[in-house]
């Protein structure tokens, strides 16, 4: 027997949340065909795996990559950190179906610039997706603030019935072209004026697919239990399944409460397929929001269209040398994106630790100084938060990287090493990865992956992507409702 691709004696930790096992896996025509004892096979391409571990490629399930994906495909910042499949459109932006009168506005400048949004429908994305070809596979949701800037004039303010109605229809095509669900970002000013109604009637277009609701919240700082509640009527109302985006307890005044949020959550989910996805900082990173400007904890600007040459500094500096007070100089510096220290490392644990979280990194590709988070957020997982500070197993950490993503987003044969699966894989050693990537130099590549297949292709190893663009569009397959289990 002659495999395209013969891995050897891999210790396989296969997503499903068990503890792994030796084994060789036989890759034939970008699936696994066989795991099992392939001594008397061969392979074109052999790989000694002994010592190393072999894992479901990682599904990034929050990321901005909506346009990087299409404009640089190769993918690195994911890639190198074994990161095959991404998941866009979050937070209520979204690269489609946009259709712009002027400038994005804010946060949709995430994204990218104006001709960055060049996909008036949802199937134009997605054929610019797949003729793109990037390197790792692409899922994508519809913004809501992306349908809002379709069709209002002004975002500061709560929808009429025939802007719903228009939004609807957007909504309802993009899920029949194989959208995953509707993402809001109700903290954001350019949505934090829609009133619960207007996502409650744009949230009736998921019922009848299945598809799946997520929510950057209306707040995560102190009314965050009230937000986590409107998210949960909104899907409820919708018979959707919740996602919240990035669960966190922000601003210092809001540290130490992520058991209340916890406890929220799981009350929640004894009657309603709901989960969160988090990074493993204790930073965040968006554009420079006025409201969320303190001497409290440390802000660092990443970058500033009017002051450019202020990118990695602190606020509080900035402020110091100009002689004005820190919200001056955020209105000084609009529009800047920022790194905010504002969340509490023992909430942090807590929520990553919780058994209805999943990991997703929130990177900004597009930030000239970005947060770490963007090339390190596996990797920090697997080797600081499971290996050294052992505050869940590495079968666990794999899983909510894996396995616990692709059921709740229905990415079928993906996310676990099954035979038949598709083959996305990623080969790394269990004793030196980590990510190398910090909050001086973010754009490091991670130590100690040794190798990435996307499709049964390998894209990535010895720390060099090869040029391989094997990503494929994974459109919405079937109904999500059914890849939530209680706990």
């Amino acid at each position: 027997m002659k495999y395209d691709t013969l891995i050897r004696q891999a210790l396989i930790i296969d997503g499903s949340n068990t503890p792994g096992y030796v084994a060789d896996v036989g890759l034939r025509a970008g699936r696994i065909e066989t795991i099992g004892d392939l001594s008397s096979a061969t392979g074109e391409h052999e790989v000694d795996a002994s010592g190393r571990v072999l894992a479901p490629g990682f599904i990034d399930v929050h990321t901005h990559d909506d346009t990087v994906v299409i404009r640089h495909p190769q993918m690195l910042p994911k890639l190198s950190q074994g990161v095959t499949t991404v998941i866009v459109g979050n937070c209520g932006i979204s690269a489609s179906p946009v259709s712009l009168r002027s400038d994005p506005p804010d946060p949709m400048n995430l994204l990218g610039a104006r001709e960055a949004f060049a996909y008036p429908r949802f199937a134009d994305y997605r054929a610019a997706v797949e003729s793109a070809h990037p390197a790792v596979n692409v899922a994508a949701l519809i913004g809501h603030t992306a349908l809002r800037s379709n069709h209002m004039d002004d975002l500061h303010r709560t929808a009429t019935p025939s802007e719903i109605a228009a939004m609807r229809v957007q909504l309802q095509e993009s899920l029949q072209a194989g959208a995953l669900g509707l993402s809001t970002g109700l903290a954001y000013a350019s949505a934090f004026n829609a009133e619960t109604d207007e996502v409650l009637q744009l949230s009736e277009e998921l019922t009848a697919f299945g598809a799946v609701y997520t929510t950057h919240l209306r707040s995560e700082f102190e009314p965050v239990l009230e937000a986590m509640d409107e998210a949960f009527v909104i899907g409820r109302h919708a018979q959707a399944p919740v996602i919240i985006s990035h669960l966190k307890c922000a601003g210092a005044g809001n540290w130490g409460r992520s058991p209340q949020l916890l406890a929220s959550l799981e009350l929640a989910a004894q009657t309603h397929p709901v989960g969160c996805d988090c990074y493993p900082y204790a930073a965040s990173s968006s554009t420079l929001d006025l409201k969320q400007v303190t001497d409290a904890f440390r802000i660092t600007i990443t970058w500033s269209t009017p002051h450019p040459e202020v990118g990695g500094r602190d606020l509080q500096d900035i402020a110091a040398q100009w002689e004005v007070s820190l919200m001056d100089a955020a209105r000084r510096l609009q529009p800047a994106g920022a790194v905010y220290y504002g969340m509490d490392e023992a909430d942090v644990r807590r929520i990553l630790a919780h058994p209805l979280s999943m990991v997703g990194s929130d990177g900004l590709p597009e930030d000239p100084f970005p947060h770490p988070r963007l090339w390190g957020a596996f990797p920090r997982v697997l080797g600081h938060f499971s290996r050294d500070v052992g505050l869940f197993p590495l079968h666990t950490a794999v899983h909510k990287m894996t396995g616990l993503s692709a059921a709740r987003f229905g990415l079928v044969e993906r996310g676990e090493i099954r035979e038949g699966h598709w083959a996305d894989l990623v080969l790394f050693d269990p004793l030196r990865v980590r990510d190398v990537a910090d909050f001086k130099e973010p754009q490091r590549a991670a130590e100690g992956i040794d190798g990435v297949w996307v499709n049964g292709v390998l894209s990535y190893s010895d720390g060099q992507a090869n040029g391989h663009r094997p990503g494929l569009f994974l459109a919405r397959n079937g109904d999500l409702r059914g890849g939530f289990s209680s706990l």
